[in-house]
């Protein structure tokens, strides 16, 4: 698509909506949301097919991870939108009795969503519901790197709105950059840290505010007291759906040398029984997704080379089939710093075991890196996850679970600093998409007994207001 098309594009939603500005009320946003579940449920096996021909996804991990998200996403928009568009009344304070104020939430404009390949699916459409429901006009610009998914999404948005409410553009990244340059009102991005600064160097030009959801080094810790099948069950699932490739999975996990054993040999047992005990039956399955691409697949295939080759010990897995973009399941010890695995977020089915004694020391470590997505712990003392919650900064905390918060809707999804700005989902998202626009009224206010000409009168009253509000 020409500069020249996706700047007619833009410029059809800043007219449009202008002129709905007023009339986008409750009701119509609530009809295009029903339009919106109404299509994904007719496309929902155009959506497996999609993800299943992009990178071999599970049907089962297509329903659960791609289409429940959005759809539940909708149920609860729709259940709470009316209580977070009605204006909220605020009280006056004794420096401003006298007059009548309230915040409405107001569409932001025009917003571009940028999504990612993981959840191409979930990814975009999720933010969709949030911008909708907030009354903006919407482009979205799918990845590239998912195409099968991405025509999918078009055709959705095709057959869901009209061009000046919501509108996919397909391209690469020249064609995110070429809607970076214009002046969004919002722009929400999923990816990863270093594109986000992109993002955001764009958004500076025009002033746009950003939602920026990115990823990073997930760290688990594994306590000794924990309940090591329990443990076992949840890392191997948050870790190992959807290839590893999930910007909240598991990245490194920190065991407790009292379990150490244990631990290993549960998740290797769950490994085995979950994708199959051998690399025949793991390339066999349906239920374990591949590399989304060569690329990706080299630089996956390139850690575990690294790591064996500096001393690492390959506990399951490090198998890859270049012809299928395949890499097993891999569990990996004696981790040093030097490795790449230790610096780079993984973002594959590697899971880096850290043997450990010393709490502190883990703590230490987690607050010297950049401030990660999630943080996972897993022990049956209370105190043993307080501590860690207090004495760490992340995004999420899950306590004996991995990935799940992602499906709450009313728990802000979003990260901190490195691992993202600004939260999404439920009332969080619809806020990320408004502006909260403060309204005041004057009723019976004496504030202009404050106004100049400033007579030893007005004077002495100002000073009583400092000494007596202040």
């Amino acid at each position: 698509m020409s500069d020249d098309e996706i700047r007619s594009i833009f410029e059809r939603q800043q007219r449009a909506q202008l002129t709905r500005r007023a009339s986008f009320d409750h009701a119509a946003r609530i009809a295009q949301l029903n339009r919106l579940s109404e299509t994904i449920r007719r496309f929902e096996k155009d959506i497996i097919a999609a993800c299943g021909a992009d990178f071999r996804k599970p049907l089962a991990e297509v329903k659960l991870t791609e289409i429940f998200p959005v759809l539940q996403e909708i149920r609860h928009t729709k259940h709470h939108l009316k209580k977070w568009m009605r204006p909220k009344r605020v009280a006056a304070t004794l420096g401003v009795f006298g007059t009548k104020a309230q915040v409405r939430p107001e569409p932001k404009g025009v917003c571009l969503i940028i999504a990612p390949w993981n959840y191409p699916v979930n990814l975009s459409l999720g933010p969709l519901v949030s911008a909708l429901a907030a009354g903006n006009s919407v482009i979205i610009k799918p990845s590239e790197m998912t195409p099968n998914a991405s025509r999918v999404i078009a055709q959705i948005v095709r057959e869901a709105f009209t061009p000046d409410l919501v509108t996919v553009i397909e391209g690469d990244a020249g064609t995110a950059q070429r809607l970076l340059s214009l002046p969004f009102d919002h722009i929400f991005f999923t990816g990863s840290p270093a594109i986000g600064r992109v993002v955001m160097d764009a958004a500076a030009k025009n002033l746009a505010s950003v939602t920026l959801e990115l990823g990073g080094k997930s760290p688990t810790i594994v306590g000794p007291n924990a309940n090591i099948k329990k443990a076992a069950r949840n890392i191997v699932w948050g870790k190992f759906a959807n290839n590893g490739q999930t910007c909240i999975a598991p990245d490194h996990v920190f065991v407790h040398r009292d379990v150490v054993a244990a631990f290993n040999a549960a998740v290797q047992a769950e490994v085995g029984r979950v994708y199959g005990k051998t690399l025949e039956a793991q390339k066999a399955t349906p239920d374990y997704c591949r590399i989304v691409n060569a690329r990706h697949f080299g630089r996956i295939h390139a850690l575990i080379e690294d790591a064996r080759a500096k001393g690492a010990r390959i506990l399951q897995g490090g198998q890859t089939d270049a012809t299928q973009n395949f890499v097993a399941p891999t569990l990996i010890a004696d981790v040093s710093d030097d490795m790449e695995i230790t610096r780079e977020e993984l973002f594959g089915p590697i899971l880096p075991i850290i043997e450990y004694v010393d709490l502190d020391k883990v703590i230490d470590r987690i607050n010297a890196n950049p401030k990660p997505l999630a943080l996972y712990i897993f022990d049956k003392s209370k105190s043993f996850a307080g501590e860690i919650i207090a004495r760490t900064s992340s995004g999420a905390v899950g306590v004996n679970m991995t990935v799940v918060h992602f499906l709450h809707p009313n728990l802000p999804f979003g990260g901190v600093n490195n691992s993202g700005i600004g939260a999404a989902h439920g009332e969080y998202g619809f806020r990320a998409f408004s502006h909260e626009k403060a309204v005041m009224e004057e009723r019976h206010s004496i504030t202009h007994m404050l106004f100049p000409p400033y007579t030893g009168f007005v004077q002495h009253l100002v000073n009583a207001v400092v000494r007596v509000l202040g």
